[in-house]
């Protein structure tokens, strides 16, 4: 028989801990899921990596991003190398990642101190509906727990504009940014400037476009998606500006072999209009379409890091 507790019972129990969100986030269409712990505690963090790196399971590979650890899984269920921790063997695990219809089931192992982390750090964070373990649980000591974490299924949504200033005012990254920040749906993730081709002759000063990133409930997509064009309809100084939109845990390679040649070429709005269709990404035009050719671009090199910001040789 198992036990069923929320996160607020745990917090009784326990007392609060450090955990400050949990987020599981799906792409079903290719069988994986990212999943974000945020957590200012940079030592557990960092033993976090060291200890789930070590356990396999269904983990891929995981990252700190600031004060989020995240973490790239396959949809499924894995072995893990579970025990006292050692060389090829971690004290926490993740077990698995299934999709129970509109919510995602985490199933997690710990020991010792691992077993209060994921037992009920993890599990009493805001975004978790409920935590069910073995009946007669401990955690602390010596103790090993069990323990599946369920929480709201999330997509990633990416939404990148581009032409919303003009040579006299306005800056593309602090309108989106401040979108981004005021947006009522969904958790805002990440704010990316990509630096496209600064030979382009109809640039402001520097030719970047933007990108920020959610995590969404599905049913809750379109409301966002509206809120951003309404935001940006109102807040745009250009007669330019597009918005393009990507749904997914990876950018297909249309987009970012796009995103690359953008970052180098002079392109027109037509190869952007091309590169979104075929990697299925969604334009929406705002005030104008020349804003097209960066927002598409900004989709494709969302994910590239320091790549993304960078100008690259011709």
């Amino acid at each position: 028989m198992s036990l069923v507790i929320t996160p607020d019972e745990l917090i009784k129990t326990h007392g609060k801990l450090f955990c400050q969100g949990f987020y599981t986030l799906v792409d079903e269409k290719n069988n994986i899921a990212t999943l974000i712990e945020c957590c200012d505690v940079k030592g557990a963090m960092e033993w976090d990596i060291a200890n789930r790196k070590r356990s396999g399971g269904v983990l891929r590979s995981i990252r700190t991003d600031g004060n989020m650890l995240v973490m790239d899984a396959d949809l499924g269920e894995g072995e893990v190398n579970f025990g006292p921790a050692a060389k090829g063997i971690g004290a926490s695990a993740l077990k698995a990642v299934k999709i129970e219809g509109d919510l995602v089931k985490t199933t997690w192992v710990g020991l010792a101190g691992a077993s209060v982390g994921v037992g009920v750090c993890l599990a009493q964070g805001p975004g978790v509906i409920k935590a069910e373990y073995p009946e007669g649980f401990k955690v602390g000591g010596a103790n090993r727990v069990l323990v599946n974490i369920y929480t709201p299924k999330m997509v990633r949504v990416v939404y990148a504009a581009d032409d919303t200033d003009t040579k006299e005012k306005g800056a593309s990254w602090v309108l989106m940014l401040k979108m981004a920040r005021s947006a009522p749906y969904g958790k805002f993730l990440e704010h990316k400037i990509t630096q496209l081709n600064p030979k382009v002759p109809e640039k402001t000063t520097n030719c970047a476009a933007v990108g920020v990133s959610f995590a969404v409930r599905e049913d809750e997509v379109e409301k966002l998606t509206e809120y951003v064009v309404n935001y940006l309809r109102e807040n745009t100084y250009s007669d330019d500006t597009t918005l393009a939109v990507y749904q997914g845990l990876k950018i297909p390679q249309e987009l970012s072999e796009y995103g690359l040649r953008a970052k180098k070429e002079i392109l027109t709005v037509d190869d952007a209009k091309k590169a979104a269709a075929d990697g299925g990404a969604k334009i929406i035009k705002i005030t104008g379409e020349n804003g097209t050719i960066g927002a598409v671009a900004a989709i494709g090199c969302f994910d590239m890091g320091l790549m993304a910001a960078d100008i690259l040789d011709e």
